[in-house]
């Protein structure tokens, strides 16, 4: 196959400086690797933290960011068997693992020692073609839509793991906070599929959304509400079974760990910039309640996550941009306009 020598991609230099998009060389996989023809690449709010560099970990400097994307394979290392020219992948949050660390070994590769991350400490997915590490990149079914599918390789695998480690029962209430954004519209979506009881928890202006789309049970706005852990305490009989983070508010995380029910589980996700989740002692002693956190899934993790995508349970909420346009997209995201996930062509 021939391909061109050079693609287009956006590129920044210095955090909170130009998003520049450029021509670059076409990157070349390494024997384990794959060469990844990327069409779409969804956009999470990791990638602004990334760009503004407001989190400890440091990124590489200059960075293409992006984290799922979906194309197809146009090369293969040497060492690689387990894709073929042609099939279709999918970059996500891990690029690649050690396989050998404590973590690893325990089928807990998202806490490798020694991962490498997709647009943080090795080039994502908002550039037309990439390298990824052939274990990790993500099998796509080739009856898919590239642009639906690319944002299930991190909000939708997220929002599952998450909803995995709440370690609900059918039936069971679920509160999703932040309901209407990328994450959340999968949360919901996901709850529904493994038969939790879903309260969505957003501003009023998500409310069709959440309610008429994703199909959540019952709705909270924030904005309209004067005592929503009242709220949920009534409307769960007790509190929520299980309450999902997905939100970038410190004050929202704080309100959902005060109405999670006994022994009923608190899972952080978003992660507002220097931000503390706080639990009384008291009350969490005598709740007995489970406060714990989830970041991306494993492999494992991935196949589930896709196969509900592939049987039709999870549909993406998506509004496809312009890679070219992505300066545009961090905006809306700053300014909490955005409801789903947008997914940048990355041709345009």
């Amino acid at each position: 196959m021939s391909l061109p020598t050079t693609q287009k991609a956006i590129i920044f230099e210095q955090h909170n400086g130009p998003l520049l998009y450029k021509d670059i060389p076409i990157p070349q996989p390494k024997p384990t690797e794959i060469l990844i023809n990327l069409k779409y690449s969804g956009v999470c709010h990791s990638d602004l933290h990334a760009y503004k560099g407001d989190w400890p970990e440091p990124t590489i400097l200059p960075l293409i960011g992006g984290h799922e994307g979906a194309g197809i394979v146009v090369g293969v290392g040497s060492q690689v068997s387990n894709f073929k020219i042609g099939d279709y992948a999918g970059i996500k949050w891990l690029n690649k693992t050690c396989l050998s660390c404590e973590y690893c070994t325990l089928g807990e590769e998202t806490c490798c020692e020694n991962q490498d991350i997709s647009g943080y400490t090795v080039s994502g997915s908002f550039q037309q073609y990439v390298v990824a590490d052939a274990i990790q990149a993500a099998k796509i079914d080739p009856n898919v839509n590239l642009a639906e599918v690319a944002p299930v390789l991190c909000a939708g695998l997220t929002a599952y793991k998450a909803l995995k480690k709440a370690n609900l029962r059918q039936g069971q209430w679920c509160v999703i906070i932040g309901a209407g954004g990328g994450l959340g519209s999968f949360g919901v979506q996901y709850a529904n599929a493994m038969g939790f009881r879903v309260i969505g928890v957003d501003s009023g202006d998500k409310k069709s959304l959440v309610l008429d789309e994703l199909k959540a049970e019952r709705f909270i706005d924030f904005t309209k509400t004067d005592d929503i852990v009242q709220d949920v305490v009534e409307l769960t009989n007790g509190g929520a079974h299980g309450v999902i983070n997905f939100s970038v508010s410190e004050i929202a995380l704080n309100l959902g760990i005060k109405y999670v029910r006994p022994l009923g589980t608190v899972v952080i996700v978003g992660m507002p910039a220097n931000s503390f989740a706080k639990s009384n002692v008291y009350e969490h002693v005598c709740k007995q309640f489970n406060l714990t956190a989830s970041s991306v899934g494993t492999r494992q993790d991935t196949i589930e996550a896709l196969d509900f995508f592939n049987r039709g349970l999870i549909k993406s909420q998506i509004v496809i941009a312009k890679l070219s346009e992505l300066g545009k997209v961090y905006e809306q995201m700053e300014r909490n306009e955005i409801q789903g996930r947008v997914v940048v062509d990355t041709y345009q």
